[in-house]
């Protein structure tokens, strides 16, 4: 089978990326059994590995069990963190830092989920300085943005995300590595997701700033993903669109049978 990419106008090719953010849940044991099953999962399903790139990010106790068991199995998964520290060491009980991270086999580290900003007061300003912490350590930053139904009601769709990414964006390299995830607030968690049209008129403004920020080079080649009760039943829906590169999976990603079937969206996704 041949590899399915999205392509900009640009024509670069980009591959697609399934992450799966485990959020608070599964211990490091319960993750060992996870791992492995979707890789059985995977494998029994005749999944062609490198056709979509899978990525997983347990939680911080999880990361170093998670890493063994990769390496030891040569599982094709990458690994990421579910946040880092805006400081790199100190007196900082409770973080951890981007350097930890790395040193522990891990390519990517999502930074400014909705989650965090919401519950923990995360400012546009402190994203943009964990996107700079990332990037110190050679980590990919996995950008979330995205509007609440407030938002959505008194700007519209794009506006919030799109001033939020702006913000994320400053003093980053133009040949810098990121990722980009658009989460509608309004539609994590409920079981309504965005529309496909919605998603992609998104996607492609949010691909916009990326080519105003960091250049056409850049917009051609970075991922963007769209997050909010994506399951195996509508993400073919959203890889049809041109501007969606992927997916940011929540709840669905702990579920084998259902993450494994997200991952392989093109036996359904009919391009």
């Amino acid at each position: 089978m041949v590899a399915v990419t999205q392509e900009s106008t640009g024509g670069a090719a980009r591959t697609p990326f399934i992450a799966g953010n485990w959020k608070m849940n599964l211990d490091h044991l319960q993750a060992v059994a996870f791992v492995q099953k979707l890789q059985w999962t995977l494998k029994d399903a005749k999944h062609e590995d490198g056709s979509v790139e899978v990525g997983i990010f347990p939680p911080f106790t999880d990361i170093r069990t998670v890493q063994t068991l990769i390496d030891a199995d040569k599982i094709p998964f990458s690994l990421g963190g579910q946040d880092l520290s805006t400081k790199d060491s100190g007196a900082y009980t409770g973080e951890v830092s981007g350097q930890f991270l790395a040193k522990l086999d891990c390519r990517y580290v999502i930074i400014g989920h909705s989650e965090r900003r919401e519950y923990h007061q995360e400012s546009d300003e402190i994203v943009a300085a964990k996107v700079q912490a990332a990037l110190r350590h050679g980590l990919v930053p996995v950008i979330c943005v995205g509007e609440t139904a407030d938002d959505l009601e008194e700007f519209g769709a794009s506006a919030v995300p799109v001033g939020q990414l702006k913000v994320a964006l400053e003093g980053v390299p133009a040949d810098a590595d990121i990722v980009v995830a658009y989460e509608p607030v309004w539609a994590i968690g409920s079981g309504k997701a965005a529309t496909p049209d919605q998603a992609q008129d998104v996607c492609a403004k949010l691909r916009a700033v990326v080519g105003e920020s960091l250049g056409a080079d850049a917009a051609s080649r970075t991922r963007v993903l769209y997050g909010g009760s994506v399951k195996s039943a509508n993400i073919a829906s959203f890889m049809r669109e041109p501007d969606v590169d992927g997916a940011l999976v929540g709840g669905a990603s702990l579920v084998v049978d259902e993450f494994a079937a997200i991952i392989r969206f093109q036996k359904h996704v009919g391009v």
